[in-house]
């Protein structure tokens, strides 16, 4: 045991400097209190040609939840495990009748290793989810009437044209009892599900967020399957934009309140112009009965924004995590830059802290029905928005090139990949820093090979490129997070 211990702590220091004499120059104030980012600290690799267990390509990571009770030291460094969410299955020609999955890892992680092997992870197994009855849920695009009618305690559903809900999957969080809430872009909704995969229960959104076109919902994204045809208009008239539904979810630390964000803003909040999209919106449900939910709050949060030459653009959100009832991480990013992309230099990829504390709780308001929060992409006076505080860069060059690492430059594997989707805190379990965890981030691979197989058809993307699912970790101090 003293040798364990031993070797843990030389971990555990080696990881602390390598964390760089820039600490300080990373800290933030948020709220009066102080957060650190102690810098890059781990990387690890699975193989874009990894097949699971039913033969079909491995999905990566547009979601990720930790079993926190998993989560130990072991001799070397730690131990846990994890799942990873897939979305909707490779669709970049049009979607495809790919079965909604989660994909359970064990996670072995060694803090400081400057290989891109300190985070080794294998896949254990995979989950597919079902509806209530046991039927495989897909990702093919909902046309014009695809609607599964309320029933059984289940709101109007997004359904294919195959009879199935369709479901583009994009966060996940793991509950005490094992079940799941998944977050949905379709909708977009909030699915949970048990433990083995079955739905439970849905959550229909307020009506401000339901995507309609022509007077009626209408939940298909303009990416139909085969045979199937394109929405009429393109875009919803209202409601999330296509690709924009609820992107972050997380559980706070207590298990009572799950909050949920849409990606970019609904169309009638400045979404249907990206240089407007910059307020989006986040749900609070309390969940402390989680076979119950109730909307407690809502709040507008600005989405980040950088300079690309002379014009001003706004990020994306792609994942949430919570800290504390009121603080998140919420990590965002642009698009189409990386390996595997046109371009090869991303201009954000970032972390931010996210302070709903003050904001304007505009649940139950006209702002649930048509009443915009940001016509044209101007905040509401009456609006008093969240706050967010930079904290971790992706794109940083000393912490990627430690590792092998860069942004921009030659567009190969060690480019990082255009998108970043997962987020997961865990406890660096240092009786010397209580207040030390690790960030593990995770791309969306968009199931990008030269060697795919899915949905029953083999398939080769037309990049030419091969994109690992990639963990980065960061090491920080988060003194408001309390496990």
């Amino acid at each position: 045991m003293m040798t364990a211990l031993r070797g843990l702590a030389a971990v555990l220091a080696f990881g602390a400097c390598l964390a760089s004499a820039e600490a300080a120059d990373r800290a933030v104030v948020v709220g009066g209190q102080t957060f650190v980012n102690k810098g890059l600290v781990g990387v690890g690799r699975m193989p874009a040609t990894l097949r699971d267990k039913f033969g079909e390509t491995f999905g990566s990571g547009s979601g990720m939840t930790v079993d926190p009770q998993s989560w130990r030291r072991t001799d070397s460094g730690y131990e846990g495990q994890f799942v990873l969410l897939p979305d909707r299955g490779y669709n970049l020609a049009g979607t495809t009748d790919y079965r909604s999955r989660l994909n359970k890892l064990t996670i072995r992680f060694t803090p400081g290793r400057t290989t891109q092997d300190g985070v080794v992870a294998t896949l254990a197994d995979t989950v597919l989810l079902t509806d209530a009855a046991g039927a495989p849920l897909t990702g093919l695009d909902p046309e014009a009437g695809g609607v599964r009618p309320a029933a059984d305690g289940f709101p109007d559903l997004p359904q294919a044209r195959n009879g199935r809900i369709a479901l583009d999957p994009e966060a996940i969080a793991r509950l005490a009892d094992g079940s799941y809430f998944v977050s949905d872009e379709y909708g977009p909704y909030i699915y949970r599900f048990s433990a083995d995969g079955r739905m439970l229960s849905a959550i229909r959104p307020p009506d401000a967020f339901i995507p309609m076109r022509k007077g009626v919902p209408h939940f298909g994204s303009n990416n139909p399957g085969p045979g199937a045809a394109a929405p009429v208009p393109r875009n919803p008239e209202t409601g999330r934009q296509n690709n924009q539904g609820f992107e972050g979810m997380a559980l706070t630390p207590d298990g009572r309140t799950l909050a949920v964000i849409l990606q970019s803003a609904t169309r009638q909040d400045g979404g249907n112009a990206p240089a407007t999209r910059h307020y989006t919106r986040i749900l609070m449900y309390d969940v402390a009965d989680p076979a119950a939910p109730k909307l407690k709050a809502e709040h507008v949060v600005p989405l980040p924004v950088f300079k690309s030459g002379n014009r001003t653009l706004v990020a994306t959100q792609s994942e949430l995590a919570a800290l504390s009832d009121t603080l998140f991480l919420l990590l965002s990013r642009d698009s189409g830059n990386g390996y595997g992309m046109k371009g090869a230099t991303s201009l954000y990829r970032g972390v931010d802290l996210l302070d709903v504390g003050k904001a304007t709780n505009i649940a139950g308001t006209a702002f649930d029905g048509t009443k915009p929060v940001a016509p044209a992409g101007v905040l509401d006076p009456s609006i008093q928005a969240a706050t967010l505080t930079g904290f971790i860069d992706l794109n940083d060059a000393a912490d990627l090139a430690r590792f092998g690492l860069r942004n921009g430059g030659s567009n190969d594997r060690n480019n990082l990949s255009e998108k970043w989707e997962a987020i997961s805190i865990v406890s660096a379990l240092d009786p010397a820093a209580p207040q030390d965890f690790f960030v593990f981030v995770v791309n969306d691979n968009d199931f990008i090979t030269q060697d795919g197989f899915q949905a029953g058809v083999p398939y080769k993307d037309e990049s030419g490129a091969d994109i690992d699912t990639t963990f980065l970790v960061w090491r920080v101090s988060l003194p408001t997070l309390v496990r």
